[in-house]
């Protein structure tokens, strides 16, 4: 994926190599980068990886990845549109929520890809990257869809807060809601009108 938008630079956003975290060192089998055009308008950021994207190297991708690339194409996108990442790049054990010196850890390596992106929106995807970006407590369910400004990279940027994707695997009810806030960073962020891939919301035709 990392051949979209400006290509052979992704290489500045990679890491190679980190040994912070001693229990994440032990847990992953590699470093999960982020992927997606290194210029996108439009950044997803989530926990970290589970098992399937420990094995494949990749952010979101088995059941919950299905999920948010299926409300992509609703909204008229394409993976490749978009950049996807974690607040934490390795695996942590038994998929346990990262702690928060792991957050503190990796978070000069997201911040080093928000400041290179510089995107119109970042949407987090769940509970924790949404507590991790606005430094407070969320209650992602009634919170989801809403916007806000955090400051990151030394900028104020805007946040659109999202549930876990997975969220709509286990609770059919939260489908729709997830659906609708993924339409909405798309019109905000301008990438579904002039997505690479053409996106120009016939897709969405149907949604509403």
């Amino acid at each position: 994926m990392s051949e979209h938008g400006d290509g052979g630079l992704d290489a500045d956003l990679r890491v190679p190599a980190c040994e912070r975290c001693p229990a994440l060192v032990e847990s992953r089998s590699r470093i999960v980068d982020g992927v997606g055009p290194t210029d996108a308008d439009l950044l997803f950021v989530g926990e970290g990886p589970g098992a399937t994207e420990d094995e494949e190297g990749e952010p979101f991708v088995g059941r919950s990845g299905d999920v948010l690339d299926e409300a992509l194409r609703d909204a008229g996108l394409a993976r490749a549109d978009v950049r996807i990442t974690n607040c934490v790049r390795c695996r942590p054990p038994d998929n346990r929520d990262p702690t928060s010196e792991e957050l503190g850890n990796c978070r000069g390596h997201l911040e080093g890809e928000i400041e290179r992106l510089d995107p119109e929106l970042i949407v987090t995807l769940g509970k924790v990257p949404s507590e991790h970006l606005l430094d407070r407590s969320v209650g992602i369910t009634a919170e989801s869809g809403d916007v806000a400004d955090a400051r990151l990279a030394g900028e104020s940027r805007r946040v659109l807060l999202s549930v876990h994707p997975a969220a709509t695997l286990y609770d059919r009810s939260q489908r729709d809601g997830f659906f609708e806030t993924i339409a909405r960073a798309a019109e905000l962020s301008g990438v579904g009108e002039r997505g690479e891939n053409g996106g120009d919301g016939q897709s969405r035709l149907g949604e509403f």
